[in-house]
């Protein structure tokens, strides 16, 4: 197919079925995509919030067909053999989860091959799927819409490396812009003659190329893909970095060198045992760490985002129509899961009202949090009460989930532990904590509380259960109660309300009515 065809109106059908068909649904009707790369065949099945998809199911097989591509110009026969056997698995697996008919595209290997064709004639007589075969801007401009899948209204370069290709893209206010595809993944570069440096050489003429479409980029570098991952999984453990998430790790410049001459001076074997990396994909990590130092060399960005988002979010983002694509990714999957799991759905939206005036001076990014915090402060209510607190805080900071820094993980981790218990000392997530600073903790805390408060004040979600008024400057806290809720203010209640005023350094008057 075309891949230059970004200009048509978001909602086309172009890989089968459209899964948001019910624009008014909130819940994501369960599509399953395979993505056939050079160096692994991966099936995801997304359910869930119809703006922020969850991972329903998730497995990959590292194939690699591109492997020798180079030399011999066609697949890897083992390779072939490999990823037939996994599509064939995916497409039972796809049947038995109600997620047929699969969308299935093909990357760079297959594209290059002189026997893809006949290996996508194969797999659609085996299996029934069929295959698109990709080109490469094509795949560039769906790897930069998974990227805004996770971050809408995002700018600067994506850069997605596969086994046999890399493609760079721009993104700017939601758009998608100049993009071009290059043969720089590692199996590709295996393939070069004259050693180290003979592919250094390879590898600075290429991405000077690269410059020459893409122009001057100063801003933001979103990394796609798994060798990308896998380094950024090396930088962590350099830096003993506590939060083990991929998505939105950021790194600098400064961290890219150091990790590349880490990576160097370790045991391979020793380094991916240790960072959880399988054989297969650390044996590609050196020679993508050239690749992308090179590329942060000549293109200067200003900080750089690990992504978890890439083609195969892209062939859902590339569905949805405007206004869904507009919605908060944060708040659209903390609603559904409220819908799904809250005891009362909908009082969410009450205590954020009713909590709202203690923060009405924050700043939008912040108040998103906030309003987020609201809606999941009762999803994890199964849990065993002694250990509630910490699975709120494991959930929310580990949780698939699109347009969150880990600083704001933090943030509402903390708020939400807080909703459960008054201090936050004692739980293993202490070294995590200081991924933010204090003001920030204590604003978690300070909403937290607020919550565990309002909490009490549990009426149906359309009674007025009363209001807050805050005075930050008189340090003063008025409770308005209702005289619906007046009845429900009793001595636990009282005892929460403390513990917050206690944390705003407030003291607190009562008023009923």
């Amino acid at each position: 197919m075309d891949g230059n065809t970004s200009a048509e109106a978001p909602g086309r059908l172009l890989y089968g079925r459209n899964p948001f068909a019910d624009v008014a649904a909130q819940g994501l009707s369960r599509v399953g995509v395979v993505d056939i790369g050079s160096n692994s065949v991966r099936l995801v099945i997304f359910d869930g919030a119809a703006r922020s998809p969850a991972y329903f199911y998730n497995e990959k097989i590292m194939c690699a067909l591109g492997a020798g591509l180079g030399e011999t110009g066609k697949l890897n026969p083992q390779g072939r053999v490999r990823a037939l056997a996994a599509l064939r698995r995916f497409q039972l697996l796809a049947e038995g989860c109600d997620a047929t008919p699969l969308t299935a595209v093909a990357t760079a290997a297959v594209r290059d091959a002189e026997d893809g064709p006949e290996f996508v004639a194969e797999v659609e007589a085996a299996t029934g799927l069929e295959v698109y075969v990709i080109d490469g801007r094509e795949e560039a401009r769906l790897s930069a819409q998974g990227v805004l899948l996770g971050w809408p209204g995002s700018y600067g370069l994506i850069c997605d490396i596969g086994g046999s290709s890399m493609e760079l893209a721009e993104i700017s206010d939601g758009q998608v812009g100049p993009r071009e595809t290059s043969p720089l993944g590692p199996l590709k570069l295996a393939d070069v003659k004259g050693g180290a440096k003979g592919r250094r050489a390879y590898i600075r003429e290429h991405v000077s190329q690269l410059a020459e479409v893409l122009g001057n980029q100063r801003n933001r570098l979103f990394l796609v893909g798994g060798s990308w991952r896998a380094i950024a999984r090396i930088d962590m453990d350099r830096r003993g970095y506590p939060l083990h998430v991929l998505h939105e790790y950021r790194m600098d410049a400064k961290a890219v060198r150091e990790t590349a001459s880490y990576i160097a001076s370790q045991n391979p074997d020793t380094l991916r045992a240790r960072c959880g990396i399988s054989s297969s994909r650390m044996a590609l990590v050196p020679m993508a760490s050239e690749v992308l130092l090179e590329v942060v060399r000549k293109f200067k960005p200003r900080d750089i985002a690990i992504s978890s988002y890439g083609i195969r979010e892209g062939l859902l983002y590339e569905q949805m129509p405007q206004d869904l694509r507009d919605r908060d990714p944060l708040i659209e999957a903390a609603r559904f899961a409220e819908r799904k799991d809250a005891r009362l759905p909908g009082f969410g939206a009450a205590l954020h009202e009713f909590i709202e005036p203690l923060f009405r001076n924050d700043k939008p990014e912040r108040k998103r949090l906030i309003q987020a915090a609201c809606l999941l402060h009762d999803v994890t209510w199964r849990a065993h009460p002694d250990y509630r607190a910490e699975v709120c805080f494991d959930n929310v900071t580990r949780a698939n989930l699109g347009g969150l820094k880990h600083s704001e993980r933090i943030f509402l981790g903390l708020a939400l532990l807080h909703r459960y218990r008054n201090k936050r000392e004692g739980t293993q997530f202490a070294d995590l904590y200081d991924l933010i600073p204090k003001q920030d903790q204590l604003a978690a805390e300070i909403l937290g509380k607020a919550m565990r408060f309002g909490a009490m004040l549990w009426l149906d979600t359309d009674a007025p259960i009363g209001r807050l008024k805050w005075f930050p400057k008189k340090k003063l806290l008025e409770l308005h109660l209702s005289h619906d809720a007046s009845p429900l203010f009793g001595e636990v209640c009282q005892s929460r309300l403390n513990s917050l005023a206690n944390s705003l350094d407030a003291t607190v008057e009562l008023k009923l009515s």
